[in-house]
């Protein structure tokens, strides 16, 4: 979970300088954030979201600063690898594979913050 004075970081990347500023330096000051990290690489930061909207709900960021999967040039072969050894790591961790999870990543209007995120979500409570 996140700490409650940290959510402000959050809605302060929803905002347009706040998106830019969120690209920029989400990786070199990811390891200061307040959250309860559940994975971590040098590539990729996974933690339970601030707001959730699910019962399960889990962001799988990428420490480099790509705003989304446009941006993507098809040589991350590195942080594709991450993020499904990431959600593989988690879905069996949580036990998710009998409870059912799916996998999003969400663009332009859909995106709230401007930085590349995948979501983890189960609409079923954990234990």
């Amino acid at each position: 979970m996140v700490h409650r004075s940290g959510r402000w970081l959050f809605a302060l990347a929803r905002t347009p300088l706040g998106g830019r500023l969120a690209r920029r330096w989400f990786g070199p000051l990811s390891r200061f954030l307040p959250v309860q990290r559940l994975y971590a690489t040098d590539r990729l930061l996974a933690f339970y979201h601030p707001r959730p909207s699910y019962p399960v709900h889990i962001l799988l960021v990428p420490r480099a600063p790509i705003a989304g999967l446009e941006a993507l040039n098809g040589q991350e072969t590195a942080l594709y690898a991450d993020l499904m050894r990431a959600v593989q790591t988690l879905v069996r961790q949580l036990g998710l594979a009998d409870r059912g999870y799916r996998l999003i990543i969400n663009g332009g209007a859909y995106q709230d913050v401007p930085l590349l995120h995948a979501h983890l979500i189960s609409e079923t409570e954990l234990p």
